[in-house]
């Protein structure tokens, strides 16, 4: 008997159960179903001293302080990396747009309507949350320049294009740090959402969440690196999400826009940067056909924006006719 096991031999709700795999994701946590005649219930796995489970039982219990649906946690071992979880269920939004892409405005309706709440509600819990800062949006900002530049495509950048690219950090740095700062999931998109019968969405992957932009959750949301929507479709998403939300109060329409389209650029140069590691890193190579798709994003940016010139060039002319070769 595993480790795992024995600890869950000693839990009367999921005696007999049976132990099935239920997913992996893009860290070393592993997540196991265990289904009773009665109920059926998620187990992580996050072996320490890779992982560690507290924000994970943290966030949750905020969550839940809010009302929104996000697995409860039943039962915990935090120094051998083992929760026991109720489970939301196993249709993933992806799966659901992809499959019915017609649902995709009763979908997006549900999961922009929790967004607004977890922003609102989650405004007491804000200053219990890492810094979402300069610095650290800095360094994710460098896994574009660092692993999918350098490791993935061996670009190197001229001193002159140095300048550029740091020129382009500090405008997507400036943008993020100007908007209303709020609690922020900061993986808020169809793979970590579940299409669930009640209170949907269920929602998945926060224990990262930060205290930091207001636009940010709604980018990786709409403008998500899994699957995509006509721009206007997009637009309309986002300025629902603002007439309901906060920010109407701070930013009028235009410069929502504005931040929103601005964050987009930092959140898909940090995330192409991220699926290059996950594949030269630890060897999880399918998160690689998800980048033409992520940079995608930035280059239709092009002609609206003049403090993207440098970028949107560098990704059209070198990084997307590269890509194919390299990948």
């Amino acid at each position: 008997m595993s480790e795992l096991e024995a600890w869950l031999s000693g839990f009367d709700r999921v005696a007999g159960a049976e132990l099935t795999v239920a997913s992996e994701d893009a860290s070393f946590r592993r997540y196991f179903r265990l289904r009773t005649p009665e109920q059926s219930f998620i187990v992580m796995d996050a072996p320490p001293p890779q992982e560690d489970c507290r924000p994970f039982v943290r966030i949750a219990a905020y969550l839940e302080s809010m009302s929104l649906n996000a697995p409860r946690v039943l039962e915990a071992d935090l120094e051998r990396g083992f929760l026991l979880l109720t489970d939301l269920g196993e249709t993933l939004y992806l799966d659901r747009l992809l499959e019915d892409p017609a649902s995709a405005d009763a979908l997006y309706r549900d999961a922009i309507s929790s967004l607004v709440v977890m922003q609102r509600e989650g405004q007491i819990h804000k200053s219990q949350l890492p810094l979402y800062d300069a610095a650290f949006l800095d360094v994710e900002l460098s896994l574009f320049h660092d692993w999918l530049c350098g490791m993935h495509l061996g670009i190197e950048f001229t001193p002159g294009e140095e300048l550029a690219w740091r020129d382009t950090c500090s405008v997507l740095i400036r943008n993020a740090l100007d908007q209303p700062q709020v609690f922020v999931h900061r993986d808020y998109h169809s793979r970590n959402l579940m299409l669930t019968p009640e209170d949907n969405p269920g929602i998945l992957d926060f224990q990262d969440a930060m205290h930091g932009a207001a636009t940010y959750d709604l980018v990786s949301l709409l403008k998500d690196c899994y699957v995509r929507w006509p721009a206007g479709r997009v637009r309309a998403w986002a300025l629902d999400f603002h007439g309901m939300s906060m920010l109407a109060d701070d930013l009028d329409a235009e410069r929502f826009m504005r931040a929103f389209e601005l964050m987009g650029v930092q959140r898909h140069l940090k995330a192409s940067g991220i699926f290059a590691r996950l594949n030269h890193r630890d060897g999880k190579a399918g998160y690689l056909a998800d980048i033409p798709r992520t940079v995608g994003y930035i280059v239709e940016l092009e002609d609206r924006y003049d403090e993207l010139r440098f970028v949107c060039e560098l990704i059209r002319e070198r990084v997307l006719p590269s890509f194919e070769t390299a990948s």
